[in-house]
């Protein structure tokens, strides 16, 4: 997203808009857009708040393109045909039926607005999963950018693109989600970037977490978060 310098009233309207802080006004009092900082979301744009319509998407380029596909919400991503983040996350299991019995899905969401993430973080997280023998999820936009899905190795041009949020999404045997929190845990120091972890399981049939205490024991908390989904809209509810 580009600010036309010439049509840019000052005003410094659009700046708390901005969701990773790329926005500032300049000293002689025009408002301009750090490319190298910007997700590419266009919620600056949507806002309207710009009083002389001041903003303008420049043509963009792959691997740029990729910034928008991780950050505009209503955009659709080209390979999966699912708006947001381009995938539908296990957090809608209950419309997806994905995760079974004796299985966890998990999703690490990496970035968050006003921090992003650059994909080399993305990258760095998947890597460490892979080692212990994580199978990523296919039909998932981090996924496709990998040139190695046994290792997590993305491709080299796409690492430094800053992205509002990715998704890395998995499913693993109830018994291996210890082992997939420690590795998460060790290598949180490692990243610059915050992360967030989804964990889904199947109750079990008395209306218990199969995997609460073991998950609490390896010095875990679980939030008991849930996400609703009502019929086939699988984007209704709370987190």
């Amino acid at each position: 997203m580009l600010i036309d310098e010439q049509t840019c009233s000052g005003c410094g309207e659009c700046v708390p808009y901005c969701t990773v802080g790329a926005i500032a006004l300049g000293d002689d009092g025009v408002a301009r857009v750090d490319l190298d900082e910007c997700v590419e979301c266009g919620a600056c744009k949507r806002a309207e708040v710009c009083p002389t319509d001041a903003f303008y998407m420049q043509e963009v380029e792959w691997p740029r393109t990729l910034r928008a596909q991780f950050s505009d919400p209503l955009g659709v991503h080209p390979k999966t045909g699912i708006p947001g983040r381009g995938t539908e996350e296990i957090k809608t299991n209950d419309v997806t039926d994905r995760v079974k019995p004796g299985f966890a899905g998990i999703a690490v969401e990496v970035g968050r607005p006003s921090v992003g993430t650059r994909l080399a973080e993305v990258e760095k997280i998947a890597m460490e999963l892979s080692k212990i023998g994580v199978e990523h999820e296919p039909m998932n936009p981090v996924t496709f950018l990998m040139t190695d899905k046994q290792t997590g190795k993305m491709q080299d041009e796409v690492l430094q693109e800053k992205v509002l949020s990715a998704i890395i999404e998995f499913i693993v045997p109830e018994a291996k989600v210890v082992e997939v929190l420690n590795t998460l845990r060790e290598v949180a120091p490692k990243v610059d970037t915050v992360f967030s972890i989804d964990l889904a399981v199947r109750y079990s049939p008395d209306g218990s977490v199969p995997i609460k205490k073991v998950v609490e024991d390896a010095g875990f908390e679980l939030r008991p978060n849930g996400k609703v989904n009502i019929g086939m809209v699988t984007h209704v509810g709370s987190r």
